[in-house]
């Protein structure tokens, strides 16, 4: 950045809208400003930090007038941490602008003049709502200008188990107490940061891929259970033990213990061993089923994925199960179909559930759900869809007459939307967490198929991220 990007000062300028990346949008002389944690609504001066071609991003260094959209933040981290950046911001106002997002990206992405977006559904839990957190330890601890920004500052003091700070690798923000996951989480954290220091075991050092201890991950469910994952660097017979008795004695919730040991320049730990150490070798998850006539077990492993927000997750496999409108004969496809949550949510309502994921343990987890639960009517198949579903696959495994589908980020691959066209299902039922992706997904769709209606879901209350559901109808069935 130049010296004079540096001096760029913009004065009074009012905010006018929160954007997808969670940061707050401004234009000054048609140029776009990104401003991080301020309100719709503020007007403030800001300095320019960085400049491309059709954008400033900037901070803010002084509110003229507060929006009335604002709110006191509760979290000590807020402003520093990354997570939770609209938590000063009402939360009825969170909501217009989740849901706001959610229509720009179907209209200007999309293509789509009238969306049918519904209003959004509220999360009943806007503070420990999560069922999943992952912290890191690191030796180079965020310091703020009162903890001597420079660096010098004395022995272990520089160690930290927090979140890394937005944008930086190294650095990672020592956690006090987090909103975000319920008790006994926090004191999990706090134990296993106390323990390593008095033991004097070495933290995770990002820069030179050296240091014993690197992740925690916790996880729990509405149930009671209670997991507790270590990563550490490399195997120690006395050290781990040790580590992981301390927890279990200390917190006799925990009902599941593993450990992975990560050797990798990277955190990536879903293609390494979780090596069970004691309890359960899972926690159990319970919602209704879409008949809600039967309770659905969930068993979630080490490295099953789960929505994060279990309370929400009930809705939104429901909103699908409606969307789709079952009449109890059809045969339904669930693309990224994971652990067979919405499959198993939906069986006892349909003939038949067709669920593929390309991750095999997960298959082998759906699996088991399904027998878990006494459902039959279930099969599922490791594979990308983009190769598995052929004519070939469909003759074998029947016409889809609904296909819900449940991709990550980045959407659907092309060959995937090519193919489920050619199925020619006369419902899909498109559930994203990224509406650009989504909208871009189902603009493709456009020569068969019609949006209908859309909800959006507010799975992550404080966060600019919402979920959404968009059902689509054949062109010759409307």
């Amino acid at each position: 950045m130049s010296l004079r990007m540096q001096n760029t000062i913009l004065e009074n300028v009012e905010i006018l809208d929160a954007g997808s990346e969670g940061k707050a949008v401004a234009r000054v002389n048609d140029m776009v400003v990104f401003v991080p944690f301020v309100v719709p609504g503020d007007v403030i001066d800001i300095k320019v930090i960085r400049k491309k071609k059709s954008f400033y991003d900037g901070v803010a260094i002084k509110i003229h007038t507060y929006s009335s959209k604002r709110t006191e933040a509760f979290c000590e981290h807020f402003g520093t941490c990354g997570g939770c950046r609209w938590q000063n911001m009402k939360y009825e106002d969170q909501l217009f602008y989740k849901q706001k997002q959610v229509e720009d990206n179907l209209i200007r992405i999309g293509k789509i003049e009238n969306p049918g977006v519904l209003p959004i559904l509220p999360s009943g839990k806007s503070q420990f709502y999560r069922n999943k957190l992952e912290y890191t330890f690191s030796n180079r601890r965020w310091l703020s200008t009162e903890d001597n920004q420079d660096g010098r500052v004395p022995g272990n003091e520089m160690n930290a188990l927090g979140f890394h700070i937005p944008m930086m690798f190294d650095k990672v923000l020592d956690i006090k107490k987090c909103y975000l996951q319920a008790d006994p989480s926090n004191d999990i954290r706090l134990e296993a940061k106390r323990y390593a220091l008095e033991q004097d075991l070495e933290f995770y050092d990002v820069r030179i891929w050296k240091g014993f201890l690197r992740n925690l991950l916790i996880r729990t469910s509405a149930s009671g259970d209670l997991m507790v994952i270590m990563v550490f660097r490399n195997e120690n017979e006395e050290e781990i033990p040790a580590f992981l008795d301390n927890l279990l004695k200390k917190f006799p919730a925990i009902t599941s213990m593993y450990y992975v040991i990560n050797g990798k320049k990277n955190d990536v730990i879903s293609d390494l061993p979780f090596i069970h150490y004691k309890g359960e070798t899972f926690i159990t998850e319970k919602m209704l089923s879409l008949r809600k006539d039967q309770t659905i077990e969930y068993r979630i492993g080490p490295s099953s994925f789960f929505q994060t927000n279990s309370e929400q997750a009930s809705h939104l496999y429901r909103v699908a199960g409606e969307f789709a409108g079952f009449t109890g004969n059809e045969n339904v496809y669930d693309l990224y179909t994971g652990i067979g949550s919405i499959a198993n949510f939906i069986a006892s309502s349909v003939r038949k559930v067709t669920g593929i994921e390309n991750i095999p343990s997960a298959i082998e987890d759906a699996k088991e759900n399904s027998r878990l639960n006494g459902i039959t009517n279930t099969a599922f198949f490791a594979g990308e869809a983009e190769k598995l579903l052929s004519p070939g696959f469909f003759g074998l495994h029947g016409h889809p007459d609904v296909i819900i589908t449940d991709p990550p980020r980045a959407g659907m691959h092309e060959k995937v939307i090519k193919a489920m066209m050619e199925a020619l299902p006369e419902k899909i039922v498109y559930i994203s967490c990224n509406p650009a992706t989504q909208a871009r997904d189902i603009a493709l769709m456009k020569s068969g198929y019609r949006v209908e209606k859309c909800q959006p879901v507010d799975m992550f209350p404080h966060t600019q991220h919402v979920e959404n559901l968009a059902l689509l109808r054949r062109l010759d069935q409307i």
